[in-house]
């Protein structure tokens, strides 16, 4: 990508998120904002920035997982570090919202902190926050600043579109009700039909699949979700497709949070192939699942982003062949 108008952004990144920010980096054809975050013995973080930042467009990368705490508060240090080191614009790019799923009070006596978050970030100074697929669309709208909220979808569509004699008689399925515009969205830009799985929550880690809807004998099935977090959801709805006479299984998602028991369940699931991207960290953490799992790279969406948010472009653009939000 051309450096040209280049030369006041900087793109700096927390501890978790250095892989992914330098391969944005490398798109942007720029280096790697210097700063560092050192732990004091009492656990306190403290960020330090190694150049000037005066009248730059600056831009954090960090994905706000596990440890999800650290990375919010280191985060929000980086904010006002930026900040205070006179920065002209800070933008926070998460390409994975924690908290995301507590966005409503679901029973009483709850709290919502999914917009705890956001106005955390938004007293920190932000000036604009870039994500990719919010556990919900309606999140955008806790922030009292500028969301540019992108879809992954591009990136899968050019992996399996490549794939897609393989693939052969298609069947996306909706592994919940809540998922099912992306799921047909997909079907559309694949060429397949589309089925929907009915479940049940009974608890933050347990879910109880139902029927299906649709038929999916012979066929290769897909699964699309936001995230994978204890992999229940999915594991559940691969057994029920595959005693429903479902050639192969392949699960796919934008988020692979892998908490728990999640990789130990997709290892001995019926699941043949797993596809996610690199929004979430994954090195040291998939072995059992290695040799079926697929990692795709956002870098060039994110730094697609930053480019058209630094010079004051239009980001709709990247909006299309986008699958939408869950619901």
């Amino acid at each position: 990508m051309s450096t040209n108008g280049n030369d006041r952004l900087r793109v700096f990144a927390g501890r978790g998120s250095k892989v992914l920010a330098q391969r944005v980096c490398d798109h942007l054809s720029i280096p790697l904002g210097g700063a560092r975050t050192e732990v004091f013995p009492d656990g306190e973080l403290i960020v330090k920035l190694d150049e000037d930042v005066r009248g730059r467009d600056c831009f954090v990368v960090l994905s706000t997982c596990a440890p999800i705490n650290d990375n919010l508060i280191e985060l929000l240090i980086f904010l006002d570090c930026l900040h205070r080191a006179s920065a002209e614009r800070v933008t926070v790019v998460t390409p994975y919202f924690g908290y995301a799923r507590q966005d409503r009070k679901d029973e009483g006596r709850v709290p919502i902190t999914a917009k705890l978050i956001a106005n955390l970030i938004t007293v920190a100074r932000a000036d604009r926050v870039l994500a990719i697929d919010l556990h919900a669309a309606q999140i955008q709208g806790f922030f009292d600043l500028p969301v540019d909220h992108l879809s992954a979808t591009p990136v899968f569509y050019d992996y399996f579109m490549e794939r897609r004699a393989d693939l052969g008689d298609l069947c996306l399925v909706s592994p919940d009700v809540g998922n099912v515009k992306v799921a047909e969205t997909f079907a559309n830009l694949l060429g397949g039909d589309l089925a929907i799985i009915n479940k049940r929550r009974v608890s933050g880690s347990e879910v109880v699949t139902g029927n299906l809807i649709g038929s999916v004998e012979g066929r290769t099935v897909l699964m699309f979700d936001d995230m994978i977090t204890t992999a229940g959801t999915v594991c559940e709805a691969a057994e029920l497709v595959k005693r429903r006479g479902a050639r192969r299984v392949i699960a796919a998602a934008t988020h692979a949070v892998m908490a728990g028991p999640a990789v130990a369940r997709l290892a001995a699931g019926t699941i043949d192939q797993i596809v996610c991207t690199n929004t979430v960290p994954t090195e040291g953490r998939l072995g059992p699942i290695a040799e079926k799992y697929v990692e795709l790279c956002v870098s060039k969406l994110l730094g697609d982003a930053i480019f058209r948010i630094h010079h004051n472009q239009s980001v709709s653009a990247l909006f299309k062949r986008t699958a939408g939000a869950k619901r």
